[in-house]
């Protein structure tokens, strides 16, 4: 199989205050990839501001944006600036009164070529997402870019093997997954170890039973919450998998950093020509996907 080897680059980032800064911020991250190398480069998700939903506030709307708008303007500017596409993780103003966790993807070119809804949307103690974020509604299709088909998905979604399957049967190349996600600094050592390996086993498993790549991008640092709870510590942690969930590249738990690496897209061919998943796949048995629950 001939190699095709894309480099990619995740920003893993902290809040630095509001979009103003955030975006400054991002600014100079994906200049330093693409001076590195960068074809692709994956944000983390909500990466103009804080992770607001950790209450639920009427003001919090405030932070929304339509979609073309100011940020994807913004971003798609950047992309064009240094040659590489983006894929960013905005808070969609779509109507009044209906709002998205939408991520967009620039093309090299500033183009903005595609954009994908969260469809999972989370609603628990330090998430109330639900208050916030409509569930998508322009189902799993991926997005045809420059540096190959992308499969665009948003951190709750990553608990989901339907999403990452249904991406793969419509032909993406690879899996992206901003996210955010973080210990609840309350609980004890043991319990945030679990979480965090299972969230890793989650997209190496997603990686495996589809023979492609992952990425995930994590948020890092502790955001207080506004309900005078402990907040999040969110765990960075963003990977780099390949088509058998081999790590390429990890960044580490508590810091800002760029996390490169040099994904070979050929190699999901060979992976599937010995692991052929998709050509066993029994879909005149999986009728039962369709109900909530077997009773």
């Amino acid at each position: 199989m001939k190699k095709t080897t894309l480099p990619v680059a995740l920003v893993q980032e902290r809040n630095h205050g509001d979009a103003e800064a955030n975006l400054a911020v991002i600014e100079q991250r994906v200049a330093e990839a693409a001076e590195r190398g960068a074809r692709l480069v994956l944000l983390q998700e909500l990466h103009n501001g804080p992770y607001f939903c950790q209450h639920e506030s009427v003001d919090e709307f405030d932070r929304a944006e339509p979609i073309p708008g100011p940020s994807s303007e913004r971003l798609g500017a950047l992309a064009k600036r240094h040659g590489v596409v983006i894929v960013g993780s905005l808070f969609e103003r779509r109507a009044p009164g209906l709002y998205h966790n939408t991520a967009v993807v620039l093309e090299r070119d500033g183009r903005l070529v595609g954009k994908y809804r969260k469809m999972h949307i989370p609603d628990d103690p330090g998430f109330y997402e639900k208050f916030y974020f409509t569930p998508g509604d322009l189902g799993f299709e991926p997005v045809d870019t420059s540096v190959g088909r992308l499969g665009v998905l948003v951190c709750w979604d990553q608990w989901y093997p339907e999403a990452a399957r249904l991406m793969a049967l419509a032909g993406a190349e690879l899996l992206l997954y901003p996210t955010a996600i973080g210990w609840d600094p309350a609980e004890d050592e043991d319990e945030n170890a679990r979480q965090r390996q299972a969230w890793i086993l989650s997209h190496r498993g997603h990686a495996v039973a589809n023979g492609l790549p992952v990425l995930s991008c994590n948020r890092v640092g502790h955001e207080p919450s506004p309900l005078g709870a402990a907040g999040i510590r969110f765990w960075g942690s963003s990977h780099v998998l390949g088509p058998q969930g081999e790590f390429l590249a990890e960044a580490g738990t508590d810091a800002p950093e760029i996390l490169m690496a040099e994904v070979d897209l050929g190699r999901s061919e060979s992976v599937r020509r010995i692991w052929p998943f998709l050509r066993d796949r029994r879909i005149d048995a999986y009728g039962d996907l369709l109900k909530r629950y077997r009773d």
